[in-house]
């Protein structure tokens, strides 16, 4: 694996690390108790992060493959959603996260 591909993947999880964040910061009563709420501030920071890391992986990696691989996070946070947040996770749901697997594989292994 190059440093790139690496870079994809901490980027990627890294993005996932911050959507987390920003939905745990969502119990806040207010808009800007959100905004101001500690998970919301390290999200927004993860964000950056993950960006960095982007901006590494396309330096070799197309982007038309590099985009679609982040793809993989929305199967991910599916997941973190319905076990740590309670979210729903019906059957078209799930059919629909086989889909989006299938299409990031195909470009993947292009």
């Amino acid at each position: 694996m190059t440093i790139h591909w690496a870079a994809l993947l901490g980027a990627i999880a890294i993005s996932m690390g911050a959507q987390t964040l920003l939905k745990a910061g969502a119990s806040a009563e207010t808009f800007l108790g959100q905004l101001f709420s500690v998970p919301t501030m390290i999200g927004l920071v993860l964000y950056g992060g993950s960006a960095l890391l982007y901006i590494i992986a396309l330096r070799r990696i197309p982007m038309s493959v590099a985009l679609p691989c982040t793809a993989i996070s929305y199967v991910a946070i599916s997941i973190i959603g319905y076990y740590a947040f309670g979210e729903s996770l019906g059957v078209i749901k799930v059919a629909a996260i086989g889909l989006i697997c299938a299409g990031v594989a195909l470009l993947a292994f292009v």
